[in-house]
């Protein structure tokens, strides 16, 4: 009775929705008024997006590898994600023999459909809000200690009510920096199979340099299943698997869209920091991010320089390689449309006017002093926060550090077994040795951990810096590696058949592995209570900011959990320094094939294209999947709220049929995790009709379409 009543509540406050900035939890949407959906466009009725009781459009959704999103796209359980999202899988499955990430890959019958070892997808069954519950047991006077605990007994309370004997995983999650609670009620799939993906060339048509920009013509997608055992129940890999039967299909659109069309994005925004205040900001764009630029485009020319030398390494590192080359671009951006935007001026303005509310007589004692005391804990622990984003691209990309503390805590328990417990560890450990050493490149990696060490040493100010990485001759770092039991794949093998406790207590890259672990215990032990107090601080000051304006709808950061963002297809305003291709700018909304075919360069390594598309485009080879004024589209602009964690999310009409997939959004709005610009933030989509053109007659996997439910 409960999820009908919540339901009914969610259809009946559905109509007060306002198309603008946000990214909504669906039981959420009561709290909006103005403009409602179904006046901007909507065809769908409430329960047809979100319910507890019956298939909606919510069950095509999925969590794709924890990261980001994918769709139900057939009822065999096939999904349309990103290229760049199952990037990492395609690399992994890649050889130099069968380079699926090169030349691409298609499955021309279920037997031929790989198992993508470690992925999952994860779907939503329901959700509740548990703050009521949560919140009768805290106030602002419990340490950070007893507000911890009371939050994990309520739960892990939850978690066993909710979980059906371990049939669901259930999450509780906090929003609004810990002013609210939320579980959540996931059923997580582990069979998924790799069903087709473009070539490189087409589904990171670009590379770098297009990436965060518009226009922008990438084939960004690929194409996986999820399988169940013979019940239709989560299963491990079997041989014996079937695909999945989903509660709902998203139907495919080949209508295509003008400018004002209704749009709907549903997915999994990764995090957001839309209330961060303006002493936040300036620690991000002035220390924390400019020190992660410089040790990510270390991290990178490292890799390329040994990339560029060798197809399996560039293969193995090439997920790698993207992540950082992304966020890279992506942090540079927010620092550029921070300065350009005035953002920290905007942010000011609103701390003023909540400041003038807080020095209230009624409001003073609780938030008077609360922006004062947060501006105190950044300059406390900014030293630190700076120390934090290059230890963390240091520990991201050294691998040698990471190898030698994790093989080294391994090895360090099975050299304490007698000869039984070592027989029993010995296939866990040889598995382990293997896992890490997987592709692992010892030149690349000696220069990495030179290279990044040196950096830490040059730019970490010394009172928060690591003792043990200041101790040390960084140029000299990657020869104690390569003497070291960890050096490679053989030694450690090696030392694991001939077990030494002594050899290992004294092995140099392990002592500096463990001392750097310590060090980083300590500095999180040194700045703890500062940490508590900017916690409490932050969740005193949002409360305070939505009290302040109690006319205003506030939606809670972005935290990986399912949210919806409506808006329509948009343009966005022309730039003298770009390239449009021939399309005007009323119609700049989109990108076509001719302007793919106006940036091919012949063996470069971003806008190079296979001889089969050009041919293809060349003829004008685009059967039904062609606009109806004859082009090929391939991708389109919406301005619909998305973060990272929205890669893959399907894009959807008015109908709620899929118009496309959210890949990206554009360098003007890279400040967007911090505050939304209405005039500039866009997202970039893939067509659908380029993917399935790309599947039918590029990749003349026409079998799949017959799978899906064309609209036309």
């Amino acid at each position: 009775m409960k999820r009908i009543l919540l339901l009914l509540t969610f259809m009946l406050s559905f109509l007060q929705i306002r198309a603008d900035e946000g990214m909504w939890l669906l039981s959420m949407i009561k709290r909006l008024n103005g403009v409602d959906m179904q006046k901007e466009g909507l065809k769908l009725t409430p329960e047809e997006i979100y319910s507890v009781n019956s298939s909606s459009l919510k069950d095509a959704i999925v969590q794709f590898g924890g990261g980001c999103t994918a769709e139900i796209v057939s009822k065999e359980g096939l999904l349309f994600t990103n290229h760049h999202c199952g990037y990492g899988q395609i690399a992994a499955l890649s050889t130099p023999q069968k380079d699926y990430l090169t030349n691409g890959f298609w499955a021309m019958k279920r037997s031929e459909e790989i198992p993508a070892k470690g992925l999952s997808v994860r779907f939503l069954v329901r959700m509740d809000d548990v703050s009521a519950r949560i919140n009768s047991k805290l106030n602002n006077n419990l340490s950070a200690e007893e507000r911890k605990n009371i939050i994990d007994t309520e739960s892990k309370a939850i978690q066993n009510e909710n979980s059906e004997n371990g049939k669901y995983t259930v999450v509780v999650r906090d929003f609004f920096n810990g002013n609210e609670f939320y579980y959540f009620v996931y059923q997580d799939f582990k069979d998924v199979r790799l069903v087709g993906t473009p070539p490189n060339s087409l589904g990171k048509y670009g590379g770098d340099t297009d990436n965060w920009e518009w226009p922008r013509h990438t084939v960004d997608f690929s194409v996986f299943r999820v399988y169940a055992d013979a019940n239709g129940n989560p299963a491990e890999y079997s041989p014996s698997n079937v695909p999945m039967k989903p509660k709902h299909a998203l139907p495919i659109s080949l209508k295509g869209y003008k400018p004002g069309d209704f749009t709907m994005i549903v997915g999994y925004p990764g995090r957001t920091n839309r209330y961060l205040t303006s002493f936040g900001i300036e620690q991000m764009v002035n220390k924390d991010y400019p020190a992660w630029v410089q040790s990510s485009k270390l991290a990178m020319d490292v890799m390329k320089k040994y990339m560029d030398k060798d197809q399996a390494t560039k293969l193995h590192y090439a997920s790698q390689y993207a992540s950082v080359a992304n966020y890279w671009k992506n942090r540079q951006g927010t620092i550029d449309a921070v300065e350009k935007n005035g953002t920290i001026a905007d942010k000011r303005a609103l701390e003023e006017k909540f400041q003038t509310w807080a020095l209230l007589p009624e409001n003073e004692p609780v938030y008077g002093s609360v922006l004062a005391e947060i501006q105190s804990n950044y300059k406390q622990f900014s030293d630190r926060n700076v120390e934090r984003n290059y230890s963390s691209q240091l520990q991201r990309n050294a691998k040698y550090l990471g190898i030698a503390y994790q093989l080294g805590s391994l090895l360090k328990t099975y050299v304490d077994q007698d000869d039984a417990g070592k027989a029993a560890m010995k296939t866990k450990v040889t598995d382990g040795i293997a896992r890490m050493y997987d592709g692992l490149n010892t030149e690349l990696e000696g220069e990495m951990i030179n290279s990044m060490v040196a950096l830490y040493q040059q730019k970490v100010s010394k009172d928060v810096a690591s003792p043990t990485l200041l101790s040390v001759d960084a140029s000299t770092l990657s020869t104690v590696a390569f003497s070291s039991i960890f050096a490679t794949k053989e030694s450690a093998t090696n030392f694991l058949n001939n077990p030494d406790k002594l050899k290992l207590d004294s092995d140099p890259l392990l002592k500096i592995a463990n001392g750097f672990s310590v060090d980083q215990k300590l500095l999180t032990e040194k700045y703890s209570k500062i940490d508590e107090a900017f916690a409490k601080n932050s969740r005193i000051f949002l409360d305070g900011l939505r009290k302040s304006q109690p006319e205003k709808s506030f939606y809670p950061d972005a935290n990986s959990t399912m949210r919806l963002t409506y808006g329509s297809v948009n343009t966005l305003p022309e730039r003298a320094d770009r390239n449009y291709y021939g399309i005007s700018e009323k119609n700049n909304y989109y990108t076509d094939t001719r302007g793919m075919v106006a940036k091919y360069k012949k063996g470069d390594e971003e806008f190079d294209l296979p001889q089969r598309f050009l041919d293809l485009v060349k003829k004008k080879d685009f059967g039904q999947y062609k606009d109806k004024k004859g082009f090929m589209p391939v991708n389109f602009l919406s301005n619909n709220d998305i973060t990272g964690g929205n890669s893959g999310s399907p894009i959807l009409d008015a109908h709620g049929n899929l118009l496309g997939l959210a890949f990206d959004g554009n360098s003007e709005a890279l400040s967007g995790d911090i505050i939304f610009d209405k005039k500039w933030q866009k997202t970039i989509n893939v067509d659908v009709r380029m993917v399935l053109w790309t599947i039918d007659i590029y990749g003349k996997a026409g079998h799949l379409i017959s799978e899906m439910t064309l609209v036309k």
